[in-house]
């Protein structure tokens, strides 16, 4: 099957959206276009476990906010945007686990330690200099920085997604860069 390019179908992807309201099942045009690319942006960022879900998630939130999206945006954009922002949801709420944990002795996700531990094995395939380079940065550089890097997204895309300024992108990409380079600094004549 040949591989779609969002941004050439933008227009079309708005006329799916719009059909699809009448036509539920036109939707699913959508998943098939974006899904693969999201799965894998997402499956980096949290693990082989969480990705299938996150995956759901987001073109479930989508479908249920289909009657809300702006045809003239990209709808690639406007679903990277849904899929970060659930990405940043997971990791606030293991964030708060951890807090509580921390506080009570009482882990709140007992059986989940394990598979969260198998879930970020894959970020140490990255290898542990790159894993603890990438936790250095601010969550405001690492996000524009992973979309363009595991999302292959282009800078405006990015700004699309995130709903910045492409100056901002700009910026925090730069920044996140600099702090990658001079985290792993063997790594600079390597590609």
């Amino acid at each position: 099957m040949a591989t779609v390019s969002p941004a050439r179908d933008g227009r079309d992807d708005a006329r799916i959206v719009a059909a699809s309201l009448d036509d539920p099942e036109a939707f699913g045009e959508l998943f098939r276009r974006y899904g693969p690319r999201i799965h894998a942006y997402v499956r980096r960022r949290l693990g082989p476990v969480l990705a299938d879900d996150l995956l759901s998630e987001t073109f479930a939130t989508a479908f249920r906010q289909r009657e809300r999206f702006d045809g003239r945006a990209e709808f690639g954009a406007w679903l990277w945007g849904i899929a970060s922002n659930l990405i940043a949801r997971h990791h606030r709420q293991e964030t708060r686990m951890y807090r509580a944990f921390a506080r009570t002795g009482v882990d709140p996700a007992e059986d989940g330690v394990a598979e969260r531990a198998s879930e970020r094995a894959t970020a140490a395939a990255l290898g542990p200099a790159m894993a603890k380079a990438l936790a250095s940065l601010t969550v405001k550089e690492r996000g524009p920085m992973l979309l363009l890097a595991w999302g292959e997204m282009s800078y405006p895309e990015i700004a699309a997604a995130l709903d910045l300024p492409l100056g901002t992108v700009k910026a925090r990409i730069h920044r996140a860069r600099k702090k990658l380079r001079k985290a792993l600094p063997e790594e600079k004549n390597h590609g």
